[in-house]
């Protein structure tokens, strides 16, 4: 063959092998259905860059087996999960709130043994209905009544009781005493309990009040009986993140001016309300500016105070602030300046690098007048960090996402075999000890870059509802929300899925609330 023919004859052969090998690497990658990659989103320009990497083959993680091989009825994980705000929210609290106790009437199940005119009606062995209603009225409108007015009663009322008590062999005076009460309570066989007490019973009772992400606006609820009230109309719109104090008294709200760079964040005092007065939708919230464009904000345990860090040159300052009085004080200042704060226990404050997956993170804690700089953990890529109210335990994952428990008096740490991150789990009250986490765990994840992928929103979790003993590392699921039923109202099964984020309990345990970050909205889970 000549030369120049074999020539030809190598280029066409290497075309055509570029040719195939192009075509197999820009074909799209086929995707189960249902699998998580359906969820996994793209930066646009990389789907077309041909140096870019292809993506990892997904690994399934099974919190069931992983955790303690236990898996509930179907009976127990149909728990009740309700829907509470009716718009998304930038931040919620729940705090006790005082109302007025609901006491039922009781009507008398029998009547007196004989016939007796009780005003219009005739009330005899036997009788039911408007009859039995109407002695329940007499009882209730003048026994007690008639104390209070010193005898004081309606003529017809006090002949009706004379002519009772010459029945009955008692003093026919017409003056309901304590014997004649007595007998006229034991007549009917049953106690009565008045509707209108001298003073109003009352009952503490666990209340939600969230931020409207749109209007700034606040909406309240009891977490036992969700109705949605306005409570502000103070408008502020765009919201990004809310915080409210212990007692849901004060908020701050964080937002971006109108040149979408500048950070505003808002502090405001929430009028009080009149127990059993009429519920205002108009109220105002009037307050003050914290300093521009604080880049992370955290709670005190008891909600009285909060830590924000903010830029000075190019350091980093973080200071406190108190609602009680509006005092603040620079405690931390640090050269670097990517910090995320969490204030766990009343006198430690954590701070942990802004994790990403192949950065090491570490995280340090102080107290709260800003002393004993202490390094706790350090090296672990994608570091993020949940300290427990007790300050003895610090919950953290890396960049697999594998919860760990850290213990900081033995400066040993035990692996849960769970994946999730610490951001989607909340410590139990536990009184002295911090031994139970409740989270939201993915049912599957993709190998990536965690948790960078999920911050910046390119991936998303389908979540259940875990309750984890740290101690032993036994875990129960408690709900699966995709296979919770939504009822006849809807044709489609389950409530969809659920990306568990800001995780919160009651005072009692009996509520765990959070909110999906697919949507913004506010979620209640029964747990009795």
């Amino acid at each position: 063959m000549p030369k120049r023919n074999f020539v030809l004859l190598i280029i066409v052969l290497v075309i055509a092998v570029i040719a195939i090998f192009g075509f197999y690497y820009f074909q799209p990658e086929t995707t189960e259905p249902g699998s998580e990659n359906e969820n996994t989103g793209t930066n646009f320009i990389s789907q077309f860059n041909p140096f870019g990497s292809k993506k990892e083959p997904t690994e399934t993680v099974t919190p069931s087996v992983e955790v303690s091989g236990y898996q509930p009825p179907v009976e127990d994980i149909q728990k009740k999960l309700n829907k509470v705000s009716t718009m998304p929210v930038a931040g919620f609290t729940v705090f006790s709130k005082e109302r007025l106790k609901e006491i039922p009437i009781i009507v008398p199940t029998t009547a007196p043994s004989i016939p007796y005119n009780f005003g219009s009606v005739t009330l005899k062995n036997g009788s039911t209905g408007e009859a039995v209603m109407e002695i329940q009225r007499f009882l209730n409108n003048t026994l007690d009544l008639s104390l209070e007015l010193d005898g004081i009663l309606d003529a017809e009322i006090i002949t009706t009781i004379k002519e009772w008590q010459s029945n009955n062999d008692l003093v026919a005076d017409g003056i309901v005493g304590a014997k004649t009460k007595a007998m006229m309570y034991s007549s009917v066989n049953q106690e009565i309990i008045t509707t209108k007490p001298k003073k109003p019973l009352t009952e503490f009772a666990s209340a939600l009040r969230y931020v409207d992400r749109a209007t700034g606006n606040i909406y309240q609820t009891f977490a036992d009986k969700i109705e949605e009230k306005k409570f502000s109309a103070t408008i502020i719109p765009k919201v990004h993140e809310a915080f409210f104090d212990s007692k849901g008294e004060s908020v701050i709200m964080r937002y971006l001016k109108e040149d979408e760079r500048t950070i505003e964040t808002f502090v405001g005092t929430l009028p009080k309300e009149l127990l059993g007065g009429e519920a205002k939708d108009s109220n105002e919230i009037k307050g003050t500016f914290l300093p521009n464009n604080i880049k992370d904000i955290s709670m005190s345990p008891d909600g009285s105070k909060i830590f924000y860090l903010f830029n000075v040159g190019d350091s980093v300052a973080g200071a406190t602030f108190s609602f009680l009085n509006n005092k603040k004080a620079q405690i931390f200042d640090s050269p670097f300046t990517e910090w995320l704060s969490f204030w766990p226990a009343k006198n430690v404050i954590t701070l942990t690098t802004k994790p990403s997956a192949n950065v090491p993170g570490y995280m340090y804690s102080i107290d709260g007048a800003g002393k004993n700089l202490t390094k706790v953990l350090g090296g672990i890529n994608g570091l993020t960090t949940l300290g427990s109210p007790d300050g003895k335990l610090i919950l953290y994952s890396d960049n697999n996402l594998s919860l760990n428990i850290y213990h900081t008096d033995t400066r040993s740490s035990d692996l849960l075999g769970i994946k999730t991150l610490p951001e989607k789990c909340i410590w139990n009250k536990g009184g002295k000890a911090n031994d139970v986490i409740y989270c939201a765990v993915p049912k599957s994840i993709n190998l990536n870059q965690y948790p960078d992928v999920w911050y910046q929103g390119e991936i998303s979790f389908n979540d259940q509802i875990w309750k984890i003993d740290v101690k032993t590392g036994n875990g129960t699921m408690i709900v699966d929300p995709i296979t919770v039923d939504r009822g006849p109202a809807s044709s489609s099964q389950g409530i969809g899925e659920i990306d568990g984020i800001k995780l919160a309990l009651d005072e009692s345990e009996n509520y765990l609330f959070f909110v999906n970050k697919k949507d913004s909205f506010l979620w209640k889970l029964d747990l009795e």
